[in-house]
């Protein structure tokens, strides 16, 4: 099969010449659809209620969900409103099934996301199907108010958007200019004693229809969950679309934000005080504070900007380039847990580094596509070339070796401590050159089968100066991956499929052993996805095996590590469902069986488990609201989740316990005004949301309580 996929590139070029041959055959050309919906929704618009049924994730061109050979999941605007979803982008992603979501809890400066099992906080981020590249602290994040979309692709993707996480990427689309006016404001306040107040405008522009803007911003500060925590950030976002005629549209944008902090990390706290008592103070407080409050900064400014032309030709032929470049500019310096000795003592070692980054990144990607006829089949047909840049100058002094900060003792706290000496301990410059030339071909023939066809050729360019060593490494590359899958829609909504790719992920880079090998291997993947004739909803199934060579953990102060090779295999279940006018529903399961096949120097840990990533997971959220009577306007939502077991350890001696954690909601809606209170963790439960290695351990976030007024013009 492996072969077969290293075949499907070839296929690809044969299908690029299906345009000719239907040019000389003179098929009539059928024009493809704008980023056009099943049901009038539209692939990176606004969700209707819960229920998504076009993307653009897993295809790049406006899709059918049930015609793409991969598992997909979208968290639309109103899921992310009823849930209360207002600070993270991992927040949004705790129902979705594949999905671990904040495996350290709530961590204020960064995404960590897994999907089936591997690690997408760093190659497995995008905004608008382009690259969010990043690379130890050097990572862009982007606040959800300015997001329509949330979209989970399930395995591999380098097929179409190159190096990418083997087991899955997110997908982060834009607000958009509307249709039609629009005027909207939210405050809001929780419990941590942080607040924040949003606009989002759209409108025309000076009465021209041709011309639509959109402006979104966000200010939000206080305290956080941690004690000590303080924080101030926020973003704005403008945007303008020009459409002088239905066949040509320039949507063009920028992106600013700041974020500025006393720097608090949760998932730096030892597994002897967390997941178990230490035998001298016990287990520690969710809300410790570790640091030192004049010493902890986290400070981050952020600026992009980009634009997505499209046109189409007579012929029916459709060009469109996406474009952005963005920089970032951070500063992390922090006093924090790093037990790495005997933690059945009293004290609590520490560590200490002040980390300087600066990133510049650039993407383009360009692509032709179009529709005809020709054998009895229907074609759509995509080509594209992309390109990705990416430098990053990385900075940082840290603890010498030896000679750490005193220790803390956590039953005589709060505690002032001498300010850390620092020393050199990185300086590099990274720089990574990509070009992918890629193909698809989704094909619709025999009365309700659906065979898509994708292949891709890369060729890789990535340096590493190091500054400290005056050593110059550099790495090329190429690689060919591949996808091919066959679907087939019966009429009564259910699509059954199957699917196989071939993966390549280039990594930015030397890691603790030195430099980093490409990630590859392959995924085998059947399914079924139904959309009910008879009310809207949509539920998937799948089943799933990923073998990863080369596979790479990032291990805090130690770096990147590549460990050897894995396999995940797995089983997940989603649905979501509109109902009726008053019930919304969303429910999942998943199971993934990660394993080490293969471990260099360490035979005895093969078959074994890697740390963090818990086997099952589950998720059920209703929410109901009423449409008539004196309570007309009242929606209630209610929720479950459950994390299950998982390890702190690879040679899996450490089991880190699974949780269960209810949230709950509920809003009032009148005359365009909503309130809405939202609570996470509606209970209190105290749990370890999980370890990367002993040291470094995170609880789950606290109950937190949300009030959010807002107000629709």
């Amino acid at each position: 099969m492996t072969k077969l996929l290293k075949a499907c590139p070839a296929l690809a070029v044969i299908a690029a010449a299906a345009p000719a041959l239907a040019q000389d055959a003179q098929l009539e050309t059928i024009v493809i659809e704008t980023e056009g919906g099943s049901g009038g929704q539209s692939a990176v618009g606004p969700v209707n209620g819960y229920v998504a049924k076009q993307t653009t994730t897993g295809s790049k061109t406006g899709t059918p969900i049930n015609e793409i050979p991969q598992s997909v999941s979208v968290v639309g605007r109103e899921e992310l409103n009823d849930r209360g979803v207002v600070e993270k982008v991992d927040q949004a992603l705790v129902y979705t099934p594949g999905v671990f979501a904040q495996p350290y809890g709530s961590d204020p400066d960064t995404d960590w996301i897994y999907v089936r099992g591997f690690n997408a906080s760093q190659t497995g981020l995008f905004l608008d199907n382009l690259a969010l590249t990043s690379h130890a602290f050097g990572n862009f994040q982007i606040d959800p108010f300015m997001l329509e979309r949330v979209e989970v692709l399930k395995g591999p993707a380098s097929v179409l958007l190159g190096g990418a996480n083997a087991g899955g990427l997110v997908n982060l689309v834009r607000k958009r200019p509307t249709a039609e006016p629009y005027f909207y404001t939210e405050i809001g306040i929780d419990s941590n004693g942080s607040a924040f107040a949003g606009f989002d405008v759209s409108d025309e522009i000076s009465g021209n229809s041709a011309m639509s803007y959109r402006m979104t911003g966000k200010l939000s500060g206080g305290d956080g969950y941690s004690n000590e925590q303080e924080d101030i950030h926020g973003f704005v976002m403008p945007q303008v679309t020009w459409q002088p005629d239905e066949a040509t549209s320039l949507n063009v944008y920028a992106y600013v934000s700041r974020l500025d902090q006393t720097h608090t990390s949760n998932g730096f706290l030892p597994y002897s005080g967390t997941v178990v008592s230490n035998p001298f103070f016990g287990r520690l407080d969710r809300d410790v504070y570790l640091g030192e409050e004049d010493f902890d900064i986290g400070r981050m400014t952020q600026a992009m900007v980009g634009y997505e032309f499209e046109h189409e030709f007579d012929g029916g032929w459709k060009f469109t380039q996406n474009l952005r470049y963005g920089h970032l500019d951070k500063r992390e310096r922090q006093l924090y847990p790093f037990d790495f000795a005997d933690q059945t003592d009293g004290l609590v070692n520490l560590y200490a580094d002040d980390v300087r980054s600066q990133a510049d990144s650039f993407n383009v990607d360009n692509r032709v596509e179009n529709e005809f006829s020709v054998g009895g089949a229907d074609h759509r047909f995509m080509a594209g070339l992309d390109y990705r840049y990416y430098q990053l100058d990385n900075n940082q002094t840290a603890t010498p070796w030896g000679s750490y900060p005193t220790p803390a003792d956590p039953n005589d706290l709060p505690y002032e401590l001498p300010i850390p000496s620092l020393a050199p301990f990185t300086q590099q410059v990274y720089t990574i050159h990509q070009v992918g030339v890629y193909a698809q071909n989704q094909i619709k023939f025999g009365d309700g089968w659906i065979a898509t066809l994708n292949g891709r050729f890369d060729y890789l360019d990535s340096e590493v100066d190091d500054r400290l060593a005056q050593t110059l490494s550099s790495l090329t590359d190429t690689a060919w991956s591949g996808r091919a899958g066959v679907a087939y829609e019966f009429e009564n909504g259910l699509t059954p499929y199957v699917s196989v790719a071939t993966f390549f992920s280039p990594l930015v880079g030397s890691g603790a052993d030195g430099a980093l090998e490409p990630e590859e291997g392959e995924q085998y993947e059947a399914g079924f996805k139904y959309e009910p004739t008879w009310f809207d909803g949509i539920l998937m199934a799948s089943v799933f095996q990923i073998d990863k060579q080369n596979y790479t953990v990032s291990i805090p102060t130690v770096g990147d590590r590549q460990v050897g090779d894995v396999r995940s295999r797995g089983a997940e279940l989603e649905g979501k469902f509109n109902i009726d006018q008053n019930w919304k529903v969303l429910a999942s399961a998943s199971y993934t069986d990660i394993k080490f096949t293969d471990y260099p120097g360490t035979p005895a840990l093969e078959g074994n488990t890697p740390l963090l990533v818990p086997k099952a997971q589950a998720a059920l959220w209703l929410d109901y609201t009423v449409t008539q009577g004196v309570l007309e306007g009242v929606s209630l939502g209610a929720g479950v989740r459950y994390k299950g077991e998982s390890w702190a350890d690879d040679a899996n001696t450490l089991r880190v316990p699974g949780a269960t954690v209810f949230d709950a909601g509920i809003r009032y809606e009148k005359n365009d005004w909503k309130a809405a209170l939202n609570v996470t963790n509606l209970f209190d439960k105290e749990y370890v949301a999980g370890c990367n290695t002993m040291s470094f351990c995170g609880y789950g976030e606290a109950r937190t309580v949300t009030l959010k007024l807002s107000k629709t013009w």
